[in-house]
């Protein structure tokens, strides 16, 4: 029997009881079947008030930007977020305040382009009930749930003020009497991942860091895949040592090119730094952020409206360039180690 020492005082949104996800994992459709959809019909038929929601990527790169604005656009509300690596995505759904639960390990920042104040204002207003933990043992509650266990233990938070506003135990273990933290298992009930290709399936592909991506992917009920390119299946099974994300664990694909602007896209195109400090110099005053919202979001049908207000393809065709010349810079460091 495992002895609790202490208990944090925060929060518990999702149910850890393997037992119960079990049961609705044992329900899915695992068939291999055509998911591939618009954006639109994604977020209408899997994102549904009340649910607990992640999104996938780290800080600004390889964010489903186009979800997030479509959960906006379409006033989703009473949502719980997880709040684990969340930047620009987090700026946007606290935008449209489709949140009033959230984890937090990392939220509000834009990293080194500052504080988003509009997210910080909505986070300071009361309306959010709030649970702390940091990046690590979120990604531990992830790797749980994938591993479809209820908790995971760890070695960090114990003896700080995030332990106190967690939701996680302190135990101790049953083989040697060490002092170990306990992180309950998030299943989100749904979650959206941006990826470089996929097929019609959701078999999926990502080049570079995938951080807890994989673990969301497979502790997520419902998944929703957006990527840069749609590829014939004859390709992925060419190659199947690519697909990180297989089909069994996706419920919708959309193609959305360009789909992380103005987040990076690690080899496809560089953050467009300057519409994100847009963003952060428009949330100053509230009246000129609601102005902003409207033209860029609300006003606008979908991501691809969204582009061309952003100076569409001639501005990601700069972007492109951008990152193809710090890709050629890293390449010549490295020959020039060798």
């Amino acid at each position: 029997m495992v002895e609790v020492i202490a208990q944090g005082e925060g929060p518990l949104f999702v149910n850890p009881d393997a037992e119960k996800a079990r049961e609705f994992f044992r329900q899915k459709n695992r068939a291999l079947v055509n998911k591939s959809m618009s954006v639109n019909e994604a977020v209408d038929l899997f994102i549904h008030d009340g649910n607990y929601l992640a999104i996938g990527g780290f800080g600004a790169n390889r964010i489903p930007t186009a979800i997030c604005h479509e959960i906006v656009r379409q006033r989703k509300k009473n949502l719980a977020f997880a709040g684990h690596t969340s930047t620009h995505d987090f700026q946007i759904l606290a935008a449209g305040e489709v949140f009033d639960r959230c984890d937090i390990a990392y939220i509000v920042g834009l990293e080194a382009r500052g504080l988003s104040p509009n997210a910080r204002r909505y986070m300071e207003s009361g309306k959010v009930e709030c649970c702390e933990w940091s990046n690590y043992s979120m990604a531990l509650r992830l790797k749980a749930a994938a591993m479809g266990v209820s908790y995971l233990p760890g070695r960090n938070l114990m003896g700080t003020d995030t332990f106190k506003y967690s939701a996680a135990k302190v135990a101790k273990c049953p083989f040697t009497g060490q002092l170990y933290t306990l992180y309950p298992a998030l299943w989100p009930d749904v979650s959206a991942i941006h990826v470089h290709e996929a097929d019609i399936y959701g078999n999926a592909r990502i080049r570079g860091i995938s951080v807890a991506d994989l673990e969301l992917a497979r502790a997520s009920k419902h998944l929703v895949i957006t990527c840069e390119r749609l590829v014939h299946n004859e390709e992925i099974r060419n190659n199947p040592s690519l697909t990180v994300i297989p089909y069994i664990l996706v419920d919708a694909v959309c193609e959305v090119s360009y789909g992380s602007y103005p987040g990076n896209m690690p080899y496809e195109y560089f953050s467009d730094e300057e519409h994100l400090r847009l963003w952060l110099e428009t949330e100053r005053s509230s009246e000129k952020f609601k102005k902003f919202l409207e033209k860029y979001i609300y006003g606008t049908k979908d991501f691809n409206e969204y582009l061309e207000l952003c100076g569409g393809i001639q501005r990601i065709s700069e972007l492109r360039d951008q990152e193809n010349l710090i890709e050629s810079k890293k390449r010549s460091d490295q020959d020039g180690r060798l």
